[in-house]
């Protein structure tokens, strides 16, 4: 093989992953900043696409005079398709950490040693695989958190007292809830995880996200969609670093100030209340409906209105820009739940139609 040949198959190697990699990086890039609207992680993207074009710019001339395009056998000639933003976002850094790790090997050559700093590649590598996964993590986040529309029904076991709760929970699934969180502040969670496993089980046939109040371990045990904290709970951004990449975290909350918080730690939904008086939890601060605007001009996050909601106020609720109501006895506390929580979503949907009691 002559010299020259040598020589030019790694600027064609460089060429072709430089490329590639500036080109997954600006997908990532924005991703972050027009769908997520998130800055730091747009920044820290930007930061290295920008970088790997000032490295590689002295060998601009070079690269493009080997550059053979038409004569690339590697051409894809089709693309499957992906599903979803999650899915671009996989492709695109497994796109860039290994075209990283190419030019960071050729960065290691004798023809090459010295244009391009390989530890410098390698440290942005690594800290590809911490922006990858935080992408990763927020899209499918969110996109679950979406879900919370309409009816968010919590199956409280002192509430429910006694009555089948599985029962209980597919009158519920039927009328059309998109969640439902596990309650209960007396009972083992050795007792709990059987009940919380076949309500995951119904919640995932369902299409809907089940949630556990309070307890991680039973979360994860269960396969729940998230977890549900309240202010004297374990903080968000330590529950977060207990919970695989897809699940949840909702947080209640009083205040303004106490939801922008929330927010800013990482909690994928705000619930706020107690908007009305409720029996179901004692202590309850009643704030109203204004507080419900406040939250709601303040956050971008879902926003779960809670607390003696229901069908003679829903709307009321509703108007502020809740996103869903989160609702207990409203519903588990009538002789037929099932129809009692058709009717609080006939009424959620449909506000200007006047529903009759059934």
């Amino acid at each position: 093989m002559p010299a020259s040949e040598s020589y030019h198959q790694p600027l064609r190697m460089l060429d072709a992953n430089l490329n590639r990699s500036s080109e997954g990086l600006r997908v990532l890039e924005d991703i972050a900043r027009f769908s997520l609207n998130d800055a730091r992680l747009s920044q820290q993207l930007r930061a290295m696409r920008h970088q790997l074009r000032r490295r590689s710019e002295p060998l601009s001339i070079k690269l493009l005079s080997q550059r053979n395009s038409p004569g690339d056998v590697g051409v894809s000639k089709a693309k499957k398709p992906q599903k979803n933003l999650a899915g671009v976002v996989r492709a695109n850094a497994m796109r860039v950490e290994e075209s990283l790790r190419v030019i960071e090997e050729l960065a290691r050559t004798p023809k090459l040693r010295g244009l391009l700093d390989p530890v410098e590649l390698e440290g942005n590598r690594f800290a590809l695989y911490s922006i990858e996964q935080e992408l990763f993590s927020l899209l499918l986040r969110r996109d679950k958190a979406k879900q919370l529309r309409g009816l968010y029904a919590i199956l409280d076991l002192q509430v429910l007292a006694g009555r089948d709760a599985i029962k209980a929970s597919r009158e519920i699934i039927a009328a059309g809830v998109s969640a439902i969180q596990l309650r209960d502040k007396k009972g083992s969670k050795r007792e709990l995880l059987p009940l919380a496993r076949e309500l995951g089980a119904l919640c995932t046939a369902a299409n809907i996200l089940f949630i556990v109040n309070d307890h991680l371990d039973l979360a994860l045990a269960s396969g729940a969609d998230g977890i549900h904290l309240g202010q004297k709970d374990m903080p968000i951004s330590a529950m977060r670093r207990e919970m695989p990449v897809d699940k949840i975290i909702g947080c209640t909350i009083n205040t303004v100030e106490q939801a922008v918080r929330a927010q800013q730690d990482g909690a994928d939904y705000i619930s706020l209340g107690a908007i009305f008086p409720t029996g179901t939890k004692e202590g309850a601060i009643v704030i109203g409906t204004e507080r419900l605007k406040e939250v709601r001009e303040a956050i971008s996050a879902p926003l779960v209105a809670i607390g003696g909601i229901t069908g003679d106020n829903v709307n009321e609720v509703m108007a502020t820009g809740a996103d869903c109501v989160a609702v207990s006895s409203a519903i588990l506390c009538q002789d037929d739940i099932g129809a009692a929580a058709a009717l609080l979503l006939k009424k959620i949907s449909a506000p200007e139609e006047k529903c009759q009691d059934r």
